[in-house]
């Protein structure tokens, strides 16, 4: 399909959409993808950044095996 033909079909298919809160959710999705401003990010995401960038991170099978204790105290 051409990017004209996605286009229209996707024009097509909102039209026929009665569910006001699938369109916002549209809304929000657009806004997001098509916003050209500076995100911010707080000081704990930047500090997360900084830990993921020099490998600081739990593998996967540390990150399971975290997830798994933390259910098995509830």
């Amino acid at each position: 399909m051409s990017t004209a033909e996605l286009k229209s079909d996707i024009i097509k298919r909102i039209q026929n959409i009665k569910d006001s809160y699938i369109i916002d959710e549209i809304k929000q999705l657009l806004d997001f993808e098509l916003d050209n401003g500076i995100f911010q990010l707080s000081a704990a995401q930047k500090q997360r950044l900084i830990e993921a960038e020099s490998d600081n991170v739990l593998s996967e099978e540390e990150a399971n095996n975290d997830i798994e204790k933390w259910l098995n105290e509830k």
